[in-house]
């Protein structure tokens, strides 16, 4: 169970992963040593699974952000599902959903010519339609 400490330590994280056990005490009251022990709790619970960064996808070469759902061509979704594994380097989220489509990609493409290349791949295995993302606002 989660106390109202270890929701402000996961806060914190949240806002900065690389942050001191010293500097995360500070901000939730605790000593680094007592810090440090909640996170390693907070991880052997699995409410913690892993740490990452966020990266400019546009910065590092893929500007085309795209959202593209999925309807599959037939009740077996194997082939889809393979051709996703394969084209991971392209996915940033993959969700399976409710409603009239039955995935949910979140894209980044290099080029156009990239994004063709993936949808004229993908059409083999199921339908689509696609969203451009015009401008992201935080």
């Amino acid at each position: 169970m989660i106390d109202n400490t270890d929701e402000k330590i996961l806060e914190e994280l949240l806002k900065n992963g690389r942050i001191t056990m010293k500097e995360l005490g500070e901000k939730v009251h605790l000593t680094g040593q007592a810090t440090a022990s909640r996170v390693v709790k907070l991880e052997e619970e699995g409410v913690i699974e892993g740490y990452t960064i966020n990266l400019n996808q546009g910065k590092s070469g893929y500007s085309i952000h795209s959202f593209i759902n999925i309807f599959t061509k037939n009740p077996s979704h194997k082939a889809f599902l393979s051709f996703a594994e394969e084209k991971q380097k392209y996915i940033l989220n993959h969700f399976k959903i409710t409603g009239e489509s039955c995935y949910l990609l979140e894209c980044r493409f290099p080029s156009n010519d990239e994004l063709d290349q993936f949808l004229t791949e993908l059409n083999i295995h199921a339908n689509y339609k696609l969203a451009i993302v015009i401008n992201k606002k935080n």
